[in-house]
């Protein structure tokens, strides 16, 4: 802050003071508290553009990386990197473990193209979807510079709209939602705001729906990543508004590029979303038990960037293989120190506090163990009703 010469400066109290006022239990101002939050977001954004590396650009985080995120709210190390903007693929590449998966161009393109034809002729299509054709629909101008304008740009267009209580359509709008103190941005298909108040999520896929039913997987992932925008709108708190659970689903009808829709209810995904987002660690906390240095650059060298990644826990699960790229890292080091998480969250929530292979094999042959474990007591029992089996099977021979 410049100063003119000759003039005293205004009394600012620093963040720092601010916090050491608080834990003396002495009184802070409102306006300290708020220098207080400013100065921790800005540095929580410097050290995450720290650990990303200084000239990487951050990737997005959306509303499929965040549904993966609630499916296994355990993994630090997922939600750090995704927080820090870290392009996950290209640190798995560094490593030797890239992921063989990931959307195709074909059906990049594909669902590109569903969606310009749903939206087509003014949005015709989806008013007609909608059943909102023939009404006065309004259709709100979103642009605003940055995503904070344009997240204060969405907010306002759907209060007018709600206020105004008639149609209206709102064409990739950009919604925020806190992620273990982290902001993420999200931009679902569209928001229609209805009449009475309600606003609908529309989703839009490129998979078909088939004599009126569709691959339960595809629908399943699709209702996942509408809960989360749902949530978002919910966290929005506009008077008079309601976000409904139940989200359009717009797909390709049969095997034509006529577009149908289904209304999904998202109630479930959404409970359980909520309830896994609750769960995270906070970022700032796992940034701050990492080691002064650390950086997940894919240029440090594959040495380096091996130390960053094992420096931050996993929680890998066979799940992971469908949702992370940097899934088949997290296997082999699992694989290599003998974790039981390899065999799957049922196996690995039955065996307690056997944590390793070799601790449960020990545990099943008698050498180590507490009897008194049920873990303990199950594998012997089983092991010892496999010899009885093996025995018996030998003398029939």
């Amino acid at each position: 802050m410049y100063v003119p010469p000759g003039s005293s400066a205004p009394s600012i109290v620093p963040p720092r003071a601010s916090r050491r006022k608080a834990r003396l239990g002495q009184a802070v101002s409102p306006r300290d508290a708020r220098l207080s939050r400013v100065s921790d977001t800005h540095d929580l954004r410097e050290r995450l553009a720290g650990l990303r590396g200084p000239a990487v650009p951050p990737r997005a985080m959306d509303a499929r990386a965040l549904a993966a995120l609630a499916a296994n709210p355990g993994c630090r190390r997922r939600a750090l990197l995704d927080a820090a903007g870290v392009d996950k693929g290209a640190v798995a590449q560094a490593l030797g473990n890239p992921a063989p998966f990931g959307q195709s161009q074909f059906a990049f393109a594909r669902g590109h193209a569903f969606e310009a034809r749903v939206k087509a002729d003014g949005y015709a299509e989806l008013l007609r979807l909608l059943r909102a054709e023939g009404g006065d629909v309004a259709l709100p101008e979103l642009a605003a510079p940055g995503p904070e304008g344009r997240v204060a740009r969405t907010r306002m267009a759907l209060e007018e709209a709600t206020a105004a209580g008639r149609w209206a359509l709102l064409d990739h709008p950009l919604l925020k939602l806190e992620v273990a103190g982290s902001p993420a941005y999200l931009e679902p298909d569209a928001v229609a705001v209805r009449p009475d108040g309600t606003w609908t999520v529309v989703e839009i896929k490129s998979f078909p729906i088939l004599d009126g039913s569709a691959d339960s997987v595809k629908v399943g992932a699709a209702a996942r990543q509408a809960a989360v925008y749902v949530l978002a709108l919910e966290g929005l708190g506009v008077g008079g508004a309601r976000p409904s659970h139940d989200i359009l689903l717009v797909c390709p009808k049969d095997f034509s590029n006529l577009p149908t829709a289904q209304l999904v209810d998202v109630r479930k995904q959404l409970s359980v979303t909520r309830r896994q987002l609750s769960r995270l660690t906070r970022i700032e906390e796992i940034a701050a038990a990492l080691p002064e240095g650390t950086t997940f650059d894919p240029g440090v060298g594959q040495d380096k960037l091996y130390e960053a990644v094992d420096a931050v826990p996993a929680a890998y699960a066979p799940e992971c293989l469908a949702a992370c790229e940097l899934a088949f890292h997290c296997r082999d080091r699992a694989r290599a120190c003998g974790s039981v998480e390899t065999l799957g969250r049922g196996v690995r929530g039955e065996l307690g506090s056997l944590t390793t292979v070799e601790q449960v094999l020990a545990a099943a042959l008698g050498t180590d163990g507490d009897p008194a474990d049920p873990a303990v007591e199950a594998l012997r029992r089983a092991a010892a009703l496999r010899a009885e089996a093996i025995e018996g099977a030998l003398e029939c021979r």
